[in-house]
């Protein structure tokens, strides 16, 4: 026997006695197409029950990267995405990417090792205590329930669009099953319905606005409302916009396109001239309302969402009306036809449905370079526009440079475009969402596009990118900053030391890692990137972006104003 047989693993063939984890295992197999994961002592036999029926399984290289990659692939599939990782630091490391997944309202399992029940030790935590903190809830699993434990996570993610942890007490990821005692049904989710006289009451509304704009969020995707909220727009002659989670989700000549600090200049016009605005299944929270300032502070603002009245408080709401979107919708439709409705305000800006008014030229501001010498931005990611293939999934890490991708990239569908951080304002989770992305959407290219900060923080999952990802693209947005710190605080004298980066080079890192790449400080250099694509249908380029540290992206202008003003 050589060395090397000696010290090659064996892998033996899973035991025929049911476990508790191999019953968590069997149910994941049934509700789920993959598994996200890193192993550790806490999981190892969930997983190797998995992979060694060739399961498919994408494993981190950061526990925080399970759960990222999990919640990215359920915004890009719609489907629930399981995760698992070990006790103790293994479930600690996942902290930021389940606030994230919770506060984003993003259904996930995630499958965890935990203390024995005999006590805990040393090392252990109160797991479940942590996870509330978040509100995340946690069952446990133990020998009579296993599976049934595990069902319900899936059943109750789905239900409460919220991620669900599975705990495995340690001493019993291993105990056979013993007879096992069935849970009590979960209660039915609680429908809304808006009463007739107030559907009545806001039909009468929409039909009296001389410029109705009707903004659709991620919830016209989830109550399967968007092609009914479309045609109620088309009867009123209503202009559209979306948040950024449901980018095209109105498939519409007059969609001015995406609400708040993503929305461009010469569209934010039209926007503050409607009279009545109708926001259906959206959070209108202050990002997605520019501060406030979306629209004009005269204009009627009705939401319709099922929502509980007190979260939903907004001080430019005038009309709340708690429903479920889809019959909300289609009761809406049946107060109003085309022949009733005062506007004609299409006719007014024929512009809107044309061309030039999709054009991803900046004209916010096209100079090539910024005032420092290094890109400007906006015109880096509008050339990227041109360059990019058509069928891509873009992907965000958190950050200033945020500001960009969504107003000059297209996507295909609401499904691809993800920005995993935002909700919990934080950078650093890009890389495992992409990769995410990447198992979710293979067919598609993969752009992500991540600053220099998150990129770095966020380093250890660059090779789960790599290694994830048929095609794609890192686009790297480099200030040699942390740009939002910069322009929110160096601004106003504070001393920017902590607030630099020595110059990166992530082109030469993802190099290391096995991906192509070049790093980039003329739009000129861009070619580089057109040749790859050329003669590349797979592998990853990862393109570093020098720019510039000067120019401020149009959210963050109108946070500074805002901020101003109190």
């Amino acid at each position: 026997m050589t060395s090397a047989e000696a010290t090659a693993p064996t892998h033996h063939a899973p035991a025929r006695t049911l476990t508790v984890s191999t019953a968590i295992a069997e149910v994941i197999a049934e509700r789920s197409d993959h598994l996200f994961g890193l192993m550790g002592n806490g999981n190892a036999h969930v997983i190797s029950h998995l992979t060694y029926q060739g399961f498919p399984f994408t494993s981190a290289r950061h526990e925080v990267a399970t759960v990222t990659m999990a919640d990215a692939y359920h915004r890009a599939t719609g489907r629930i995405g399981a995760a698992t990782v070990t006790y103790g630091a293994g479930f600690t490391n996942t902290f930021t990417g389940l606030a994230e997944a919770r506060l984003a309202r993003v259904p996930l399992v995630l499958v965890v090792g935990d203390a024995p029940t005999t006590g805990r030790r040393p090392f252990d935590i109160d797991q479940a205590a942590a996870a509330s903190a978040v509100g995340v809830t946690t069952l446990v699993a133990g020998p009579d329930n296993a599976a049934a434990v595990t069902h319900r996570a899936f059943e109750l993610a789905e239900q409460t669009v919220q991620p669900v942890i599975v705990a495995i007490p340690y001493n019993h990821a291993t105990a056979p099953l013993t007879e096992q005692t069935p849970l009590e049904p979960l209660a039915e989710k609680p429908s809304w319905t808006a009463p007739g006289e107030e559907l009545d009451r806001i039909a009468a509304v929409l039909r009296g606005a001389e410029r109705p704009l009707i903004l659709a969020g991620r919830g016209v995707l989830l109550g399967d409302a968007a092609a009914a909220l479309q045609e109620l727009g088309d009867r009123l002659g209503a202009l559209f916009m979306t948040s950024v989670m449901a980018t095209n989700a109105v498939d519409s000549p007059w969609n001015l396109g995406i609400a708040g600090g993503f929305t461009r200049e010469h569209r934010l016009d039209l926007a503050r001239r409607a009279d009545v605005v109708l926001v259906a299944g959206a959070s209108l929270n202050t990002f997605q309302s520019r501060y406030g300032t979306l629209f004009s502070p005269d204009a009627r603002v009705i939401r319709i969402d099922n929502e509980p009245e007190a979260a939903m408080a907004h001080p430019q709401v005038t009309d709340y009306v708690r429903a479920d979107l889809g019959p909300a919708t289609a009761g809406l439709l049946a107060r109003i036809s085309a022949a009733d409705v005062a506007s004609t305000w299409r006719a007014a800006v024929p512009e809107v449905a044309g061309d030039a008014f999709r054009s991803a030229e900046p004209v916010e501001d096209p100079a090539e370079f910024g005032p420092d010498g290094r890109l400007n931005p906006r015109a880096l990611v509008s050339a990227l526009e041109e360059i990019l293939p058509a069928e891509r999934s873009v992907v965000m890490d958190g950050g200033h440079f945020i500001g960009w991708a969504p107003m000059y990239l297209s996507v295909p569908d609401p499904q691809a475009m993800v920005l995993v951080g935002t909700a919990f304002q934080s950078i650093g989770l890009g890389f495992g969402s992409a990769a995410g992305v990447s198992v979710a959407r293979p067919e598609r290219t993969t752009v992500f596009v991540t600053g220099d900060g998150g990129g770095l923080m966020g380093l250890a999952d660059l090779e789960t990118f790599v290694r994830a990802t048929r095609r794609g693209v890192v686009v790297v947005l480099n200030d040699s900053a942390y740009g939002a710190e910069l322009h929110q605080y160096a601004s106003k004298g504070l001393d920017p030391t902590a607030m630099l980066i020595d110059e990166v080079d992530f082109a030469a890192m993802g190099k290391a890692m096995g991906a192509e790449g070049a790093k980039v400080r003329t739009l000129a250099e861009l070619s580089t990137l057109t040749d790859w694509l050329a003669c590349h249908d797979e592998g990853v380029f990862v393109l570093d972006v020098a720019i510039s540290q000067k120019v401020v992206a149009e959210y963050m202008a109108a946070s500074l104003d805002a901020g101003r003003r109190l």
